[in-house]
């Protein structure tokens, strides 16, 4: 066993939440992230949820009789919004996977039918522009293609070259019964074999891995190892992060939130929206009359008990002012500072923006809430460009992900695969920019003979090479069938 692995385990584990120790553990290839990364993750994923993030949303304050208090500050929940903003922006259910083979690609449409993946993945997505990435496993069961949806928190990378990934151990833990229980699933090569390896560790507490007992304890029929010859990939799960370079760690194969490089700037917006809130409730209506109005008198004519304000009026302060003489009842209520607000949320929502990859005024807030602009966004907007920069890491992605599906499908015999196919995938840009400007550019553009026809059918309808071929020859063979029955019909022979 490698020396520094059992250590390595402990802390990364530890730092996620799932284990503090490990016993009793199979030989695998050392680990070499920083535990310190871990802790980032878990602080984006705490920002991620809205109050969980101490550091943020606790604030000591002061008060006369009970000294120094603690209480949750007020927040925009910026990081769900930015995070789901950009994964709705990417990808939804105007997305198509196109492949080349028609029968294959029905099979691809029952697998993700069946695995509901565009909700799925919508939400996932979201999740990886919080957290920093996902990860994608397919695997055989019962006959079928399973899809599994790992967070990063879950995903632990073994080994790793400039193409990402290729060997990693996905920890799960739970509780049954009395004993908590945690499955580690590892991916690893051993010369040119696939291993897939199942452990199942039970423990009576949460904070220890504890003994290693059968996978029938739990998962009924669960191979122990599987070995894949003949595996032409990366590795057989995909691994999803967004299109920021990762200046937390430069060698780490893991990605950053989008909002890791705005926390300062998270902070400082919901400071702002906390005090645009007490503004309301430290600002109200105060009027200071002196203590003796307060008190009750007798009226000496009718004997009856008279008060001139209510002792009980939140809205009055008593006060001593000494000389009865010289005291008179003052308005001490502060004139509001709404607009002022208002303006500096506004301010920090555009530097935030350009730090999460959106254009300036993309975000605003009116007093009421925060909304998100729904006008077109031009190509030149640091939005489309950021929405295609992930876009590119995603289609990349799914390629593989559907070169993986066809592996499984061939080795296990559960479907027909071609020998070849190609993969594209068709993004929804109509909520992105505006598409009667592009098919006016594409237009033009076939005119002054700058584009093939093929290459802008491919290009606007986001299809492959044969099925833009495929679509040409229908155009061109419906255009001479209208030129012939033009022909006949001003008396020609139509032939």
């Amino acid at each position: 066993m490698i020396k520094n692995f059992i250590q390595k385990v402990k802390e990364v584990m530890y730092k996620l939440g799932i284990l503090k120790g490990v016993k009793e553990i199979a030989q695998h290839k050392q680990i070499d992230i920083d535990e310190q990364f871990y802790n980032q993750i878990d602080f984006w994923d705490a920002l991620y949820k809205g109050y969980h993030a101490d550091d943020f949303h606790n604030l000591k304050y002061h008060t006369i009789e009970k000294g120094e208090q603690t209480r949750r500050m007020l927040t925009l929940n910026i990081p769900k919004t930015v995070s789901q903003e950009m994964a709705s922006l990417v990808f939804n259910e105007k997305v198509d996977i196109n492949i080349s083979d028609n029968e294959f690609s029905k099979v691809i449409e029952e697998i993700k039918k069946n695995n509901k993946f565009n909700k799925n993945f919508q939400d996932y997505l979201e999740y990886s522009f919080a957290l920093g990435g996902l990860v994608i496993k397919p695997y055989v069961a019962n006959d079928k293609i399973k899809l599994t949806f790992v967070d990063a928190k879950s995903f632990i990378p073994l080994s790793w070259n400039n193409r990402g990934v290729f060997e990693a151990v996905f920890p799960n833990q739970f509780k049954k019964g009395k004993y908590w229980y945690t499955h580690l699933e590892w991916h690893t090569w051993e010369g040119n074999l696939y291993v897939i390896q199942n452990t199942l560790h039970r423990s009576d507490n949460q904070a220890e891995l504890g003994i290693t007992v059968n996978l029938d304890e739990v998962f009924e029929g669960l191979e122990p190892e599987i070995r894949f010859s003949r595996f032409d990939h990366q590795a057989m799960f995909v691994h999803i992060k967004p299109n920021v370079a990762n200046n937390f760690d430069m060698h780490s194969p893991l990605g950053i939130s989008l909002y890791a490089n705005a926390l300062d700037t998270i902070n400082q917006i919901d400071t702002m929206f906390d005090s645009f809130n007490r503004e309301f409730r430290l600002g109200k209506k105060r009027i200071a009359v002196p203590s003796e109005m307060i008190k009750s008198v007798i009226d000496p004519n009718t004997g009856e008990m008279h008060r001139y304000f209510d002792a009980n009026d939140e809205s009055y302060e008593a006060f001593k002012f000494g000389d009865n003489s010289d005291s008179k009842i003052e308005d001490l209520t502060v004139e509001l500072r709404v607009e002022e607000h208002i303006s500096a949320i506004n301010s920090m929502l555009n530097l935030l923006a350009m730090q999460t990859g959106f254009s300036s005024g993309t975000f605003s807030f009116d007093g009421e809430s925060m909304k998100t602009a729904t006008e077109v966004v031009s190509e030149q907007s640091k939005t489309f460009k950021s929405k295609k920069a992930h876009e590119t890491v995603i289609e990349s992605a799914l390629q593989e992900l559907i070169d993986i599906i066809a592996y499984l499908g061939r080795t296990f015999r559960l479907f027909k695969v071609p020998s070849e196919f190609e993969t594209s995938v068709a993004f929804d840009d109509a909520i992105a920019e505006d598409k009667t400007a592009e098919i006016a550019r594409l237009s033009q553009e076939l005119q002054n003979k700058l584009i093939p026809k093929k290459r802008a059918i491919m290009r606007y309808y986001g299809l492959t090479d044969d099925e833009a071929q495929e679509w040409l020859n229908e155009i061109n063979q419906e255009n001479a069938t209208a030129t012939n029955e033009s022909l006949d019909f001003f008396g020609g022979s139509g032939e």
